[in-house]
């Protein structure tokens, strides 16, 4: 058996059921022998975009994602990709073929490149195929970015043929957590806070019951929107994108306890969300998190679900999480009700600047429109740009699985095919790609994956015919604005050149598509080529730029 072959069986051994790339000489072999073994192969139409389809089914399905790219150009391609999942600890495997002549047109100091993105690196050797496969497979599953180094004359090696067994990914060694401080700070506090980050995605059930119990409200970081969805104490993100009410509640707290996040200038508004008088406690599985962006007054160690369960356990709390330690008037029927009443950005008045002489649609009052239109089951893809907070908070997901946030290279242009492997992911619900015009230009050729899937998706384009954030980054200054602006561009007809259905939205009224589409099979995706106004930049970003 060839060691292409060999690496093929075992990541299927191992659980891998999709893999996005793009095909040359290189990876051929090794991916048919994943499609051979009964792997779903999708082609993507840039190694860029086969990279963000990896991250995004990755994320959203909460396994391991799979990428296969041709050696040298093929795996820079992939390059931007590569980096967002690295910062964002995503789950996945880049099958990168190696050449490994220094003379070679398509040599690259593969381990270099791993290292400088922030990537792992592990490379197939013919005598150890399916263990070093199989070693890169669960450093993968247990959190991080891959690189799988196959050398090109590796995989032609024929080798005894491998069928298992598989080794399970064994769990990461813990030690008991010590949490008595954090046990004491939690029952003295009087108005204690909750801020989950991506580190605590899978702790709801834990950090509900702990929440009930002391009396706690319950806070994200913009990646773990959704994770309290539904939660009557949920204040939703905190930071740049938090509502005036969270801003004061988080701004009232005499304890915030940071479960997976480390609290950077985005959760806390550089610092100034969180008042100077609050104990602040940061709880990460990793050592090295604490206290890199501010800081903290008592560390603990410990993944958040064992250290949650284990301050439970010295409450005496069962799995119905009564209360029992905190007994401040923090949780009141009154709290409760403002949080119903304006804990939601589209309760926040505002005045609608869209139509007159623009022709333009306010993106709130569109954020709005389609939040009441869409189903709610539903999976929200975020790309970079001036326009993100909106989809962000006026956009509400049904769990933590149905929110997918490209932020941690900051790269514009990877939405789109980021929604594309979170509609593999999860084809029951209906998966809303939210992007600029600028992204959405960047990456339209996926367009072509998109219509060839025939999944639901649904692209909203909030189209202000600008690279928006320069604008309203250097526009007030008085600097020429020529090279960050655009003519206006039918967007929509791009769309439809590539198969898809799209339409142009100006007012609430040219949604109709929209709501006909839905009622439809859904098998063709629809781009919504929304004209927005944009005479200021978003509430955000006037936040957002005084940290750069």
């Amino acid at each position: 058996m060839r060691v292409a072959e060999v690496v093929g069986r075992v990541l299927y051994a191992h659980g891998a059921r999709h893999v996005f790339g793009v095909v040359g000489s290189g990876n051929f072999h090794v991916t048919n022998a994943l499609v051979a073994a009964g792997a779903r192969f999708v082609a993507a139409a840039h190694e860029g975009g086969a990279a963000s389809m990896a991250d995004g089914y990755a994320r959203t399905a909460g396994t391991v994602g799979l990428l296969s790219v041709h050696q040298g150009p093929g795996v820079t391609n992939a390059l931007t990709g590569l980096t967002e999942a690295a910062k964002s600890r995503t789950p996945m495997v880049v099958l990168a073929p190696e050449a490994t002549a220094p003379r070679s047109n398509f040599f690259i100091d593969l381990p270099a490149l791993a290292a400088a993105v922030g990537a792992d690196f592990y490379r197939v050797r013919a005598t150890h195929a399916a263990e070093d496969t199989g070693a890169a497979y669960r450093a993968a599953a247990r959190g991080a970015t891959v690189v799988l180094g196959l050398p090109l004359e590796v995989q032609q090696a024929v080798i005894e043929a491998w069928s298992g067994p598989v080794p399970a990914v064994a769990p990461t060694p813990v030690t008991a957590p010590q949490v008595e401080p954090l046990l004491a700070a939690l029952q003295a506090a009087r108005r204690p806070v909750f801020i989950a980050g991506r580190g605590a995605r899978s702790a709801r059930e834990p950090l509900t019951r702990l929440a009930d119990a002391c009396g706690a409200l319950l806070a994200v970081s913009a990646a773990a929107k959704g994770l309290f969805a539904g939660n009557p104490w949920n204040l939703d993100v905190a930071g740049g994108f938090a509502t005036p009410l969270t801003a004061e509640l988080i701004g009232a707290a005499d304890l915030v306890v940071a479960w997976g996040s480390t609290l950077n200038m985005w959760t806390t508004r550089h610092g100034e969300l969180i008042p100077p008088s609050a104990v602040v406690v940061q709880v990460d599985h990793d050592p090295a998190a604490f206290g890199v962006n501010r800081p903290v007054d008592l560390t603990v160690a410990g993944e958040v679900t064992a250290v949650a369960e284990a301050v439970l356990a010295r409450l005496g709390v069962g799995s119905t999480g009564s209360a029992g330690a905190g007994t401040g008037g923090w949780r009141t029927p009154e709290l409760a009700q403002r949080i119903r009443d304006h804990g939601r950005w589209r309760s926040v008045p505002y005045q609608d600047e869209g139509g007159g002489a623009s022709a333009t649609i306010d993106p709130r009052t569109l954020s709005t429109a389609l939040d009441d239109l869409l189903p709610a089951d539903r999976t929200v893809v975020v790309d970079s740009g001036n326009f993100m907070g909106y989809p962000s908070m006026w956009l509400d997901v049904p769990d933590v699985a149905g929110f997918c946030f490209t932020q941690a290279f900051q790269s514009v242009g990877l939405g789109l095919a980021s929604a594309l492997g979170a509609a593999v992911a999860r084809p029951d619900r209906l998966t809303v790609a939210a992007v600029g015009d600028g992204g959405f230009v960047m990456s339209a050729t996926e367009l072509v994956t998109a219509v060839r899937l025939a999944l639901p998706l649904l692209v909203v384009i909030y189209d202000d015919a600008a690279y928006g954030a320069e604008v309203h980054h250097f526009g007030p200054d008085g600097y020429p604005l020529e090279t960050v602006t655009f003519p206006e561009t039918d967007l929509a007809a791009i769309a439809r050149g590539y198969g898809c259905d799209g339409s142009t939205v100006r007012t609430v009224d040219d949604l109709e598509p929209v709501r006909r589409w839905l009622a439809g099979p859904r098998t063709r995706p629809l781009v919504i080529d929304a004209k927005v106004s944009a005479a200021r930049g978003s509430w955000w970003l006037e936040e957002a730029f005084r940290g750069h």
